[in-house]
């Protein structure tokens, strides 16, 4: 009995994820099903167009329609969470898509900075509090990167790409992106040069070094023959990083 529900249940399965290759099971009438098929594809298409704004736009009716199908139809979700299905989504580009004409050769790029959007407005974690004065300065504090800021590498514009942009070649230098959420809880991103990529990176579990320690570090590594000009324009950098709510000051003396 119980071999005889569980391929029921397999069958029934397998035509709401793709009805055009399995079969209404057997004694089940199709008008009921067909319920079933609208309601399940309704609410997995919804969440992906809306997770996936830009995207969506770039694609016509059909050939999105049989993108979603073939999501859910390939696909083996590992989460049963509808705030999750942008992530399974993007999986399945990364991975699982086969490049078809009507893709664009920056969809998987797109998809990851509308997913970092998505991801950051409903992440549970909340900007730390910062322990430096807003009038001190953090070259000669610890400046850390906020648990909302993503520091993300890019070889399109992504966050110019529409209906009326869309880049054919990659960019001649790599687009690096801040997207982070403020302590308003909005999601916003910062175009940002290789420089200040470079100290975010540095800034991430950052527990003791001060601001300047990592601006002469970077001074160091672009071999630049006067570092204190470096630290000079990196404090205005810092400045308007911590404005932002992308990094947060610690006390040197804690």
């Amino acid at each position: 009995m119980s071999t005889s529900l569980s391929d029921v249940q397999r069958a029934f399965a397998a035509h709401i994820r793709e009805p055009n290759l399995h079969p209404v099971p057997a004694d089940i009438e199709d008008r009921r099903m067909k319920i079933y098929r609208e309601l399940f594809y309704k609410n997995i298409e919804g969440f992906i167009s809306s997770a996936f704004p830009v995207l969506r736009k770039l694609y016509s009716d059909t050939d999105w329609h049989q993108m979603v199908r073939d999501f859910i139809h390939r696909h083996q979700s590992q989460t049963p969470y509808f705030l999750e299905i942008s992530e399974e989504f993007l999986a399945y580009l990364e991975s699982e898509r086969k490049p078809q004409s009507c893709d664009p050769v920056f969809a998987l790029q797109l998809a990851r900075y509308e997913w970092a959007e998505l991801a950051l407005f409903v992440a549970e974690q909340d900007m730390p509090e910062d322990a430096v004065a807003a009038n001190h300065s953090l070259v000669d504090h610890i400046p850390v990167l906020s648990p909302l800021a993503w520091s993300m590498v890019f070889d399109y514009p992504v966050h110019q790409i529409g209906e009326g942009f869309q880049p054919e070649q990659p960019s001649e230098q790599p687009v690096c992106l801040v997207v982070y959420r403020n302590r308003q809880d909005k999601v916003a991103f910062l175009e940002a040069n290789p420089v200040t990529a470079r100290f975010l990176e540095l800034c991430e579990d950052n527990s003791d070094c001060l601001g300047k320690d990592l601006l002469l570090q970077i001074a160091q590594e672009l071999q630049h023959p006067d570092p204190s000009l470096v630290v000079t324009a990196g404090a205005e950098i810092l400045a308007q990083l911590r404005q932002l709510d992308i990094i947060y000051g610690v006390s040197a003396a804690s």
